[in-house]
């Protein structure tokens, strides 16, 4: 089944939900008028239970709003490699996306403090920073906080691209934007390379990869997870990290994400992944999707990963 069949078989299931619930309180009050006789028990029944889900539907919706996204979760994985054979200690690399910033702050005010409690050697931005550009001086606000923390790198998402490609993002903050390129990094008596390239530009993924040497530890930044065929095969990566689904945004205990906008559905909707010998972490991100989306989340709560990386 589609994202798409699975998405307007919730939102039907919820309006039928609500429709039986209208229609129940309308036969309520036809009884208490007069114009109808009592309901046999399983009509009364029937009207109990969409009741019941109707009000569970609204204080479900009511912490989605208010809730959860004000609820970061940090997630805590570990990744060992051979080429980083001569680290002193493990590494610690924070990976947020999809801040979405919009004009009134949520997270970003907290966030520099839930970031520098982890100790990050290493900070990384997968894209989608803005909703709107007038969301762009609480993104300018948080950035610079970021890079005081560790040294910051960053690569542009399809919002981002497809919205303000002509707008500076990144420029003066102190934040490193990517874009087709790699850079070496020394950290705790080892070095690794931070390749990273932004949305719509497939020369500039090949162009980033090869620019890393094959034998050193290699990790990828990009918005999609899209592109974990190419990038755990001939121009391998180490460590990839992504975004963009934002965990579904509202997902379904025991199901998940509803929607991804991944063309490999729900194979990658967040989590860390293996692929061959490419490590895959996909974030649930920071913010919420634009436009006419509803600002919620459900049991996709804001995320920042640690990813500690460890000589084997």
């Amino acid at each position: 089944m589609t994202e798409s069949f699975i998405v307007q078989l919730f939102v039907c299931a919820v309006a039928a939900v609500y429709l039986f619930a209208a229609c129940a309180v309308a036969r309520r009050m036809l009884r208490r008028a007069g114009y109808m006789g009592p309901p046999s028990r399983r009509v009364l029944a029937a009207e109990r239970l969409s009741l019941a889900l109707a009000c569970a539907g609204v204080l479900c919706f009511a912490y989605g709003f208010f809730v959860e996204p004000y609820w970061p979760e940090v997630t805590r994985v570990r990744v060992e490699s051979r080429k980083l054979k001569g680290a002193t200690r493990p590494l610690r690399v924070v990976h947020i996306s999809d801040l979405h910033c919009d004009p009134q702050p949520r997270l970003e005010e907290r966030l520099p403090g839930i970031i520098a409690a982890e100790r990050p050697d290493l900070i990384v931005f997968t894209g989608d920073s803005l909703n709107s550009l007038d969301g762009l001086p609480v993104l300018r606000a948080l950035l610079p906080r970021l890079a005081q923390i560790a040294p910051t790198f960053a690569v542009r998402g399809n919002w981002d691209i497809w919205n303000w490609s002509k707008d500076e993002l990144f420029g003066g903050t102190g934040v490193r934007e990517l874009n087709g390129e790699a850079v070496r990094v020394e950290v705790a008596g080892t070095s690794l390379w931070i390749a990273g390239a932004p949305v719509g530009a497939p020369e500039k993924i090949a162009a980033a990869l090869d620019a890393a040497p094959p034998d050193a530890f290699r990790l990828f930044l990009y918005h999609y997870p899209d592109e974990i065929p190419e990038v755990a095969g001939g121009r391998r990566a180490d460590l990839y990290c992504a975004g963009h689904t934002h965990g579904g945004q509202v997902a379904l205990p025991l199901y998940g994400a509803l929607i991804t906008l991944s063309k490999f559905g729900k194979k990658y909707e967040s989590g860390l992944y293996r692929e061959g010998e490419t490590w895959l972490y996909v974030n649930r991100g920071i913010g919420m999707e634009g436009g006419h989306a509803p600002r919620v989340r459900f049991f996709a709560r804001p995320e920042v990963t640690v990813i500690e990386l460890a000589p084997l």
